[in-house]
């Protein structure tokens, strides 16, 4: 299934380099601006309004009615344009954030997935390091998230069994060390032996502990958010199904408050009512919009690697090559988004939201990104009618594909 395609690929910023843009559909806090005006001051917002934009002394450029949103934020990505997000080469994982942003994503967490102890941690350095990369890249990389070790073999999906681990607080602080405090946030499935404690251990670091490919009770579950868990990783995906007797992690998730769920929003891991469900049951403050985003996304269907497994994709869906087991997805954010707004009938500023100001909150980050407002950094995307990108702002810059990550 294609993700609500665009009729040509993300093109790059064909308007003035204004720093006032007018005539906009500006979605923010408060609603849409319609028509909107937004001013650009060096890397930050300085100002917005509905209406007429006041005078300027360098000019404006009317962007004609289009769409600008905040820019997106994904909590959950693998690789893209053929590039692995598990690696141990930061140009690579560079090379994919670059990919992403031509989509809309002005920030993600480059998301580790299980293999080999020490491969994750040369993964985990090869982000930091990434992140310390000249231009404007390192400001997309705001760390890393780990999927794994620490998951239940039952509910591995496209992850290597022989590479899980039971929570071990020595192989945690490895990983920690090797991040450097990059390290955001973490996946756990709450039911394994010694997972309290190391949910406890890295929410005392300052990671963002997720709960995720998990086979865990309603009981398993509360204990894991009151030690210190705050996230889901891809709600309903690899974990226990609802159950209306039996509560599980997914039906615990949706009425805790303060809970975020992640949601991968392209029609084939979760039907478009199961993400109706979600949105109506937590709200757009508590939906993450996410990715999942493998290496092969953006390239052709056929054969393609993830970590050590290889992987067939068809018509855009990802599986394990010889299997039905997903494996991650093709999706982007602009994606995502459009299919929240077109396929779902949700309001652009609930998509909006979950793209963008929720997990910018998730991360600590609600000061200084994921919303349009005065003093925010100026990461924006503008979309046309349909929902396609058309331009991409980030602290201040217009991209293309070619001057943004200039090596």
């Amino acid at each position: 299934m294609r993700h609500l395609e665009c009729r040509a690929p993300p093109a790059p910023y064909a308007f003035a380099m204004g720093t006032l843009l007018t005539d906009a559909r500006l979605v923010t806090p408060k609603g849409v601006l319609d028509p909107g005006w937004i001013q650009i001051e060096g890397a930050v917002i300085a100002a917005l309004g509905d209406g007429a934009a006041p005078p300027h002394g360098s000019g404006h450029d009317s962007v004609n009615g289009r769409w600008v949103l905040p820019g997106f934020i994904d909590l959950h990505v693998h690789g893209g344009g053929g590039d692995s997000m598990l690696s141990a080469d930061p140009e690579e994982i560079r090379d994919a954030a670059a990919f992403h942003a031509l989509h809309g994503t002005t920030g993600l967490l480059a998301s580790v997935m299980t293999a080999p102890l020490d491969e994750m941690i040369t993964a985990l350095a090869a982000i930091r390091d990434a992140m310390r990369l000249p231009g404007t890249a390192r400001s997309i990389v705001l760390g890393s998230h780990l999927e794994g070790p620490f998951l239940n073999v039952r509910r591995t999906g496209a992850h290597d069994p022989a590479s899980l681990r039971m929570p071990n607080p020595v192989a945690l602080d490895r990983l920690l060390e090797s991040a450097d405090g990059t390290l955001r946030s973490i996946t756990i499935a709450p039911e394994l032996p010694g997972a309290f404690d190391l949910i406890r251990r890295a929410a005392d670091a300052g990671v963002v502990v997720a709960l995720g490919h998990s086979d865990a009770d309603r009981e398993a579950a509360v204990a894991a958010f009151d030690a210190g868990a705050s996230l889901v990783t891809h709600l309903f995906n690899a974990m226990s199904p609802m159950d209306h007797r039996r509560p599980g992690l997914a039906t615990t998730a949706l009425v805790r408050p303060g809970v975020v769920c992640e949601l991968i929003n392209d029609g084939v891991h979760l039907h478009d009512d199961s993400a109706r469900l979600a949105f109506a049951a937590a709200g757009p403050s508590r939906i993450a919009l996410v990715t999942d985003a493998i290496p092969a996304t953006g390239l052709e269907d056929g054969e393609h690697r993830l970590g050590s497994a290889r992987v067939r994709v068809a018509a855009g869906v990802a599986r394990l090559a010889g299997t039905e087991t997903l494996a991650g997805s093709t999706l982007t954010m602009d994606a995502a988004v459009r299919r929240a707004v077109r396929r779902m009938s949700l309001p652009i500023g609930d998509a909006s939201i979950a793209a963008s100001a929720t997990p910018a909150r998730v991360l600590g980050l609600a000061d200084r990104r994921g919303s349009l407002a005065p003093g925010l950094d100026a990461d924006l995307v503008v979309l046309d009618d349909e929902l396609c990108v058309e331009a991409v702002m980030i602290g201040g810059e217009w991209t293309t594909s070619g001057r943004l990550f200039d090596r």
